[in-house]
């Protein structure tokens, strides 16, 4: 009845509709009527409510809920449930009324919430469950049996925004009066409890899962609170009643008690403690702090890890293009996603991707005294740093170092350094920092050298700002590349991690941003990408919008990333650092011996002198040509004819014409334009004019790149073989 009251208080602060069922007994549980829902029901309306009667009893829950929807078409209004105290310890009534009643009534309503995507669901338990009261075995039973309950409806309510919560009220009401004295009874007014009820049920209300205790206007929050515990057993040696005893202080030990707020965060030290019992032997008091003891975790600085190897080709490297953002309605975008572009080449965030699996393969399980419980390791902050454009295509090994472990209260910080080369080649560096929760306080250093520092944006204005949607299946696709994690795809896995659905991986969003920077800043060149570097601060939901705001200081582009929708800040501290344009200059790039091809060309030249009106004729075309002297690392060119103005890959640009008079050749600037241009290596080159490489494989497997006119490739036989004689 109490219950009923407060209904009757928030239906009249919100002017709203609702169902008031009352079986109308008496304060025993016996007897039936329909005055106290007729009375309740009267005094809402006056007060300018809308409210029907009900005197089903709560077990008939789906004829409760029909007759609210066939009345009032309001399935989304709040629940709460009767309550009826009895001072017996042997009643069956008490579980189904209190118990069975509110489950039923609960499921009566379920689908109706899912299916409009709202539900607010208040269960109303008493102290006498939380907390135990003499004579009320029964009572204390069914109303902690609510709360469980209630639990288990808040997680699986989430993914359909219903919000499960519990309250345990103390009102005044005509079962409470004849215990109390008056004043207390009128200084605990039903009215002192609905405005919490009310605010719960408010579809702005995000509170899931919670206990409060309210009354006399007073409100406070339950939660759980545990010892750290103590492992009495061995491996290979039983467990006594005796090694219970004798370490009982410490298992009633509250100092420093954790307070797990899930079953997951309950078994995590249970998991713990059996992976120690069977890997050392003895296990340590406290668990969690035995992972970060100066034992522990200190000896492991320095420790590597066992290297791993990543092969791949330019499917992977067009994959991670479409994992963070990019697609073909961009035409820039192409350089990413198609292997026959004459500029293809790997986003630079992509040197991420090799170096993971130091982290992903459980490599820092294999580090002697590195003991950590992975279900709490987050990731924190982010570096890379490329020293040579990426390939895209090959073989890449890393190798990964402890760096330093930090002590941050809370937790401790590990900086894993992983080195990635080509061959004995240094192609990038990254810096992994990762949090784990819980197993700091053992006295170790808050900061180190050895970290890169995240740094603040400016206070000014940004200078630039890209907002981009990402998709409904944005996790499903960036996974692909080979983060697996099912926190990024299984709902059920993450409603286990407190999210209302799976969320985005934050070296996704790190993609973003990086390439927004190239766009904005760099003109999608990957050669001009240095380094970046970010602190990772909340998560994002595939489907939202990521704003990326840029400040450029030189060649230091500050980055700040939020989710439009929310404007909740994501990547904090970043910054990209480019390479400045003046490094791309002439007389800065490596000089060295000439190109193979250059003879090649000297010889076409040649015979162009001598048959090129009879060329002109038979071919009808300018052929531009582009030739790198490595094509795994198109930063190392032999550029001997240049054209300032012509983008990456550094190579030899010329153009053969054979359109106009009697044919040319051009090595230097041509102001005509070609029909048709390829881009080769000068080892390609030859491989294919010495008819060691066919050229349709040469093109097909991306070694040969053409644009323009592609048809007009038919006649390189005529200029390569008929008349150059090669």
């Amino acid at each position: 009845r109490c219950s009923v009251l407060v209904l009757a208080q928030i239906l009249t602060l919100l002017s709203g509709s609702g169902i008031m069922n009352d079986l109308g007994v008496d304060t025993k549980g016996g007897g039936k009527s329909s005055a106290a829902a007729d009375k309740v029901v009267e005094e809402i309306r006056v007060k300018g409510g809308k409210a029907v009667a009900n005197y089903d009893s709560v077990e008939d829950g789906e004829k409760l809920i029909q007759s609210a929807l066939d009345t009032l078409l309001c399935g989304s209004d709040p629940q709460c449930c009767n309550t009826v105290l009895c001072h017996s310890s042997v009643s069956d009534l008490i579980h189904r009324i209190h118990l069975r009643g509110s489950f039923l009534v609960t499921r009566a309503a379920w689908n109706h919430m899912k299916d409009q995507k709202f539900g607010r669901i208040i269960m109303t338990a008493s102290a006498a469950g939380i907390y135990g009261n003499f004579g009320q075995a029964n009572y204390s039973a069914a109303k902690l049996g609510l709360l469980g309950l209630a639990n288990t409806l808040a997680i699986e309510g989430r993914k359909y925004n219903i919000h499960c919560n519990t309250i345990a009220p103390v009102a005044g009401s005509r079962l409470t009066e004849t215990v109390m004295p008056p004043d207390l009874v009128a200084s605990l007014k039903p009215e002192y409890v609905a405005p919490m009820v009310l605010w719960l049920c408010h579809e702005q209300c995000q509170e899931n899962g919670g206990l409060f205790e309210v009354g006399a206007g007073w409100i406070g929050k339950l939660r759980w609170e545990r010892s750290q515990g103590h492992t009495v057993r061995e491996k290979n040696q039983p467990m006594t009643p005796e090694a219970v005893r004798d370490q009982w202080d410490k298992v009633c030990d509250f100092t420093d008690a954790t307070k797990p707020s899930t079953v997951q965060e309950s078994l995590q030290s249970i998991v713990s403690v059996l992976s120690r019992v069977e890997s050392e032997g003895e296990v340590d008091a406290n668990p969690t702090a035995a992972a970060a003891s100066a034992s522990g975790i200190n000896p492991a600085v320095g420790q590597k890890l066992p290297p791993t190897t990543f092969s791949f080709n330019h499917t992977q490297c067009i994959l991670y293009a479409l994992g963070v953002g990019m697609s073909t309605k961009d035409p820039d975008h192409l350089r990413f996603l198609y292997e026959g572009h004459p500029d293809f080449g790997c986003l630079p965030t992509f040197g991420v991707i090799p170096s993971q699996a130091a982290m992903m393969d459980g490599g820092l399980s294999s580090i002697p005294g590195l003991n950590i419980d992975f279900t709490q390791v987050l990731h924190g902050e982010q570096y890379l740093e490329l020293y040579k454009p990426l390939p895209t295509s090959g073989e890449l090994t890393s190798e990964a170092t402890i760096a330093d472990v930090l002590d941050k209260g809370s937790g401790a910080v590990i900086l894993l350094d992983v080195n990635t080369y080509s061959g004995s080649e240094l192609v990038c560096y990254n810096q992994f920092s990762v949090f784990v929760v819980g197993a700091g306080g053992f006295g170790g250093r808050r900061t180190s050298e050895k970290a890169k520092a995240p740094l603040p944006p400016p206070k000014r204005a940004p200078d630039a700002v890209v907002i981009d949607s990402t998709t409904r299946d944005q996790a499903a696709l960036y996974r692909l590349s080979g983060d697996w994690n099912p926190l990024h795809i299984d709902p059920s896995f993450a409603a286990m991690g407190g999210f209302k659905a799976p969320i985005l991986h934050g070296l996704c969003s790190f993609g973003f941003a990086a390439r927004h920077v190239l766009t904005q800043f760099a003109d999608n060149d990957p050669s001009r990408f240095k380094a970046i570097k970010v602190r990772f601060v909340k998560p994002v939901m595939p489907g939202q919008s990521l704003q990326t705001e840029m400040w450029k200081e030189g060649n230091r582009i500050h980055i700040q990333c939020k989710v439009k929708e929310t404007d909740a800040i994501v990547l904090a501290g970043a910054y990209v650092d480019l390479h400045s344009t003046s490094e791309d200059s002439p007389e800065n790039l490596t000089q060295g011996g000439g190109l193979q091809s250059e003879l090649v060309f000297a010889e076409i030249g040649r015979r162009i002198k001598d048959s090129g009106s009879e060329l002109v004729k038979k071919v009808n075309a300018v052929f531009g040509w582009e030739i790198t002297k490595d094509s795994k690392n198109a930063a190392h060119v032999y550029d001997l004819f240049r054209l300032p103005s012509l983008p990456p890959p550094r190579c030899l640009p010329l153009a053969i014409d054979l359109k106009n008079g009697s044919g040319s050749l051009h090595t230097g600037p041509y102001s005509g334009k070609a029909d048709v241009t390829f881009t080769v290596s000068d080892e390609d080159f030859m491989e294919v004019v010495q008819g060691k490489v066919n050229p349709q494989k040469a093109f097909f497997s991306g070694k040969l790149k053409v644009r323009g006119n592609i048809m007009l490739s038919q006649k390189l036989e005529v200029i390569l073989k008929d008349y150059a004689k090669l």
